[in-house]
């Protein structure tokens, strides 16, 4: 490949991953176009390598063909680290920024691994405590926050410890999100942990398996309550280190605005989250809307 199909080739697959993200992670890709020009693409083929592995199992025709196409992430960001081409337009694109921006291969590998754990687990089983979902929040989401932190060449402490709770309260919610869909597709509620279910009443145990007791009543408003309150913690929390962090990481931060969007929405709905209104516009509210909000809190520097 010559230097100029090579172009073409790298240009092509950044126009990809923008267009991903515009079309399955359209609260993300608003935040995006607020970052400095030197991180953004950094950050959309991040976003984008984050909806191909998020997406996998639910594409998928079969599970299995599901977890074949993680493993074959896991096994891309090792060759992207080896230099190796790969032609996919997020691995090419991802290779580029990789190249370019000295990207930790441990944060790649976590979040790619965090899924597939996921996709080996027992359907039969269900996370134990919120804790564990928070672990799984932190592995797949905060990990892609200190990515953009580390394109954009912030090294920071307090930067990282706020990107970790935006992180978590915004997997969290991601989490809470899906249980809709889950159900509809399994039956089942399969993000809701064994210790907040036993709380709310909504734990079964029998014949050796722990479910959870489908309902869309006050129990699992309750449940889901719960798990907001968690994540409405961390916002809380990194929100109390913006004093601290450095002023070119506010916009990196900025998805701490639509994890605030999606509480209100929730309260608003009475933490309901089999709430058709839920899913309409942007995380509940209309896009204008949203979109005011988000550009409001970059104007201010604040998240």
């Amino acid at each position: 490949m010559n230097g100029a199909s090579k172009s073409s080739s790298i240009r092509s697959a950044f126009s990809h991953c923008v267009q991903q993200v515009r079309n399955y992670d359209y609260h993300h890709y608003l935040c995006l176009l607020h970052l400095p020009s030197s991180m953004r693409k950094a950050a959309f083929a991040l976003r984008s390598f984050n909806i191909e592995t998020s997406r996998a199992m639910d594409v998928a025709s079969d599970p299995k063909i599901g977890l074949m196409r993680l493993l074959w992430w896991q096994d891309a960001i090792d060759k992207i680290h080896e230099k190796k081409i790969i032609e996919h337009p997020t691995a090419l694109a991802l290779s580029s920024v990789i190249l370019e921006k000295k990207i930790s291969k441990i944060w790649l590998k976590r979040s790619v691994e965090a899924r597939i754990s996921d996709a080996n687990r027992d359907p039969n089983t269900i996370p134990e405590t919120i804790k564990d979902l928070e672990k799984y929040a932190e592995d797949t989401t905060s990990t892609f926050l200190y990515m953009t932190l580390q394109a954009g060449g912030i090294q920071s402490a307090a930067a990282d410890h706020a990107a970790s709770h935006i992180g978590k309260a915004s997997g969290l919610l991601l989490l809470l999100k899906s249980l809709p869909y889950h159900a509809s597709r399994t039956g089942k509620l399969l993000y809701m942990p064994a210790d907040v279910a036993a709380n709310h009443g909504l734990l079964i145990k029998q014949h050796g398996i722990v479910d959870v007791k489908m309902d869309s009543g006050e129990s699992l408003s309750n449940a889901v309550f719960e798990i907001a309150s968690a994540a409405r913690m961390h916002l809380r929390k990194a929100q109390e280190l913006a004093v601290s962090v450095p002023l070119e990481s506010l916009p990196v931060l900025l998805p701490a605005v639509p994890v605030k969007v999606m509480l209100d929405s929730l309260e608003k709905y009475q933490f309901n989250v089999f709430d058709s209104r839920l899913s309409q516009g942007i995380l509940g509210v209309s896009p204008l809307w949203f979109q005011l909000k988000l550009n409001w809190y970059a104007w201010r520097g604040k998240y």
